[in-house]
């Protein structure tokens, strides 16, 4: 019986595009609108067929075929609504994984948030110059500043940098170089041409992020373990 009614479908379709060959003419208005109602009957006629073939196959399985429909379409419920709500979705996720991540920077449209690490400072990773750069938070430093080895991934000239400036360091007092950072983004924060120095070798163990940077945003503040830094409109 299963054999009967496939092959029935099969006959529906062919019978079908065989009557549209059969009646096209040479009058391109009529030929038009006869390929606008054939193409309807065709997909009409395309449709029955799958659709009965589907039911023949899956007639004994109905109610695991219609339970597998369900289940897909459960899924693809849940994917157009977390594309519609994908912004706001990133947001919570950051707020998360800042909270499980000391470090992480957390992005709030153009604001920052960073979670306090295991050793009661605010570490964090900048982007300076495109370098992606450990920094550690130092409200204390009047400046940015860099060690060697991140002037040197930022692209500065280490060459060239004149060593003028006096600086104190948990090593004592040594001598950095001024030079000015093009482009330093913290989460959503962007500050360009940031005024920086540059630690003579060895006499740095993080880069540290001053005041700056800090100074040219419209607010930051620690609030318990975490560290608000807010873009000047």
């Amino acid at each position: 019986m299963s054999r009967r009614i496939t092959w029935a479908f099969v006959f529906g379709a062919a019978l079908s595009l065989a009557i549209l060959i059969a009646t096209q003419d040479a009058d391109p208005i009529t030929t038009l609108l006869r390929h606008d109602i054939g193409s309807v009957v065709v997909k009409i006629a395309l449709l029955v067929f799958v659709g009965g073939l589907v039911l023949v196959t899956f007639r004994e399985r109905l109610g695991k075929a219609l339970e597998a429909l369900a289940f897909w379409g459960v899924i693809g419920l849940v994917l157009v609504i977390g594309y519609t709500y994908r912004f706001e979705l990133r947001d919570v996720v950051e707020r998360v994984v800042a909270e499980l991540v000391p470090g992480y920077v957390a992005r709030h449209g153009q604001d920052a948030e960073v979670v306090r690490g295991r050793d009661g400072d605010f570490s964090l990773a900048a982007h300076i110059n495109g370098a992606r750069i450990a920094m550690v938070l130092d409200t204390g430093a009047s400046s940015v500043v860099l060690t060697q080895e991140a002037a040197k991934a930022a692209g500065l000239p280490l060459e060239v940098l004149n060593y003028s400036v006096n600086v104190d360091t948990a090593n004592g007092r040594t001598r950095a170089a001024p030079v000015t950072l093009e482009r330093v983004v913290i989460g959503g924060l962007i500050e360009r041409a940031v005024p920086a120095l540059v630690a003579q070798e060895g006499q740095l163990k993080h880069s540290l992020l001053g005041m700056s940077f800090l100074n040219r945003l419209d607010s930051w503040e620690v609030r318990g373990n975490k560290l608000r830094m807010r873009a000047a409109p």
